[in-house]
């Protein structure tokens, strides 16, 4: 006879199709039996919470810039703590990929004011056209003319300026639906590090090229004087700026400031100030501000040009000022 109740308090019989004696619910089991463990049952809820993190890890790790901006509205910045890859895999890390995905960010900048006309650039920072230049593009201007990528253009009133650090936010009027760039994160960069350039060097809107940091902590010095950033004459060589404790392009002037540069051999010219440096994922990493010429090349256009030494104003400055630009400060 077999046991193979399974009401409470009866005993199934693990030798069952085998001619057993009958046995007694309260006898110690036979020699040598090892009962079956219980079969464990599995914790749905964990499993669920374990995937729904996952998804969640997977969001957050892929989209962060892309949710915070498409949330919070139209003036929140995109940006990126950590590399954003604003390049489509299929061109990731190629200086084609960063062009073509950066360049619809990128602005001209014509200012008009007392002193002249100067030209420069500008990266947009929200879709409603909010755009990050340097101070001395837009300095004393009294008319601002932006033009976009695919040749729109736009009047732009200055919002705030930062002569210390040779920032400035201006806001198109009556702008929708551009194409804001990421503002990645320039604590980790490194000498080596391989970026791209993109701005309006002596008016040629679009102007890409390519190279690599070539130090960190530069300290430059420009003038913040309203009329000293227009100034082109040739007595003052244009453009001026300190490096190192050696004076190049001309008078710096009697009020200048001093800030931390990246310095870069991307090929930057008169033009590119404002403009964006990028890393080859299509971040914002810095916003170009100045160059070395040597002495005296402003004033013949067969000498002048780039030689390998650019400076840009690293992109965690321009975030941390962001409020204070927004702010409407004239510093």
């Amino acid at each position: 006879m077999t046991e193979s109740f399974h009401r409470s308090g009866e005993y199934e019989n693990p030798y069952e199709g085998q001619q057993q004696a009958p046995v007694n619910p309260e006898w110690p089991p036979p020699p040598g039996y090892t009962p079956a463990p219980a079969p464990k049952k599995r914790n749905r809820g964990t499993v669920a919470l374990l995937a729904a993190v996952a998804i969640v890890a997977a969001a957050i790790g892929g989209g962060t810039a892309y949710g915070i901006q498409e949330l919070a509205g139209n003036d929140t910045v995109a940006s990126s703590s950590t590399s954003t890859n604003v390049v489509p895999s299929s061109q990731k890390g190629t200086v084609a990929g960063v062009a073509k995905a950066v360049s619809p960010s990128i602005v001209e900048i014509s200012a008009d004011s007392n002193a002249g006309s100067s030209t420069g650039s500008g990266v947009i920072i929200t879709s409603d056209g909010e755009i990050v230049t340097n101070n001395h593009v837009v300095s004393g201007a009294s008319q601002i003319k932006v033009t976009t990528n695919d040749g729109k253009s736009y009047s732009a009133k200055v919002v705030g300026t930062d002569s210390k650090k040779d920032l400035a936010l201006i806001k198109l009027e009556n702008a929708s639906g551009l194409k804001a760039a990421t503002l990645g994160d320039s604590s980790g960069l490194q000498i080596g590090d391989q970026v791209v350039a993109i701005g309006s060097p002596e008016g040629l809107s679009g102007t890409v090229t390519s190279g690599i940091i070539s130090a960190l902590d530069r300290d430059v010095t420009v003038p913040t004087d309203e009329d000293q950033g227009q100034q082109q004459s040739p007595q003052d060589d244009g453009w001026p700026f300190e490096f190192g404790g050696r004076q190049f392009n001309g008078d710096t002037g009697s009020d200048t400031t001093t800030y931390k540069a990246l310095q870069t051999d991307a090929s930057l010219n008169p033009g590119n100030s404002g403009g964006a440096l990028i890393d080859m994922n299509g971040n914002i990493i810095g916003i170009n501000s100045a160059m070395y010429s040597p002495a005296g090349a402003a004033s013949s256009s067969s000498d002048a040009g780039s030689v390998g030494l650019g400076f840009a104003i690293p992109v965690n400055t321009v975030k941390a000022d962001l409020a204070k630009l927004r702010a409407g400060a004239t510093d």
